[in-house]
């Protein structure tokens, strides 16, 4: 599970500050014109950049101090935001645009599997 948690919190926080500052120009304009080709703008883009700086957070927030919730929440933001851009990248571009998604979209799946009693506990 740290494993898991790890590789998606590295690739999220990544992700996220190059949606909210744009500070890898090439990756960012490349992201922006899949959210303009989608219909979405640069405010679409930097909302989607805060949900994974938090769900980034939230994965972070659980491998210090070890409580589980924390680690579902990050699970289902990403789960979230992946099945988000698995759904414009197969509507828009082709199925190799969502690779990356449908991995981190699997990842969350299986931390929320092994968290499946905290889930159940809160439900």
């Amino acid at each position: 599970m740290v494993i898991i948690s790890v590789l998606l919190m590295v690739f999220f926080t990544f992700a996220a500050s190059i949606k909210l500052f744009g500070w890898q120009e090439m990756i960012f304009q490349t992201q922006l014109k899949f959210f303009v080709k989608y219909g979405l703008n640069r405010a679409a883009m930097f909302a989607v950049g805060v949900i994974e700086l938090l769900a980034s957070l939230a994965l972070a927030t659980a491998l210090l101090t070890g409580q589980s919730t924390w680690q579902s929440v990050g699970a289902v933001a990403i789960l979230l935001t992946s099945l988000g851009a698995i759904y414009f990248h197969l509507r828009f571009d082709g199925f190799k645009d969502a690779i990356p998604a449908i991995v981190t979209m699997s990842l969350s799946m299986a931390l929320l599997v092994l968290n499946r009693a905290v889930i159940i506990a809160l439900i």
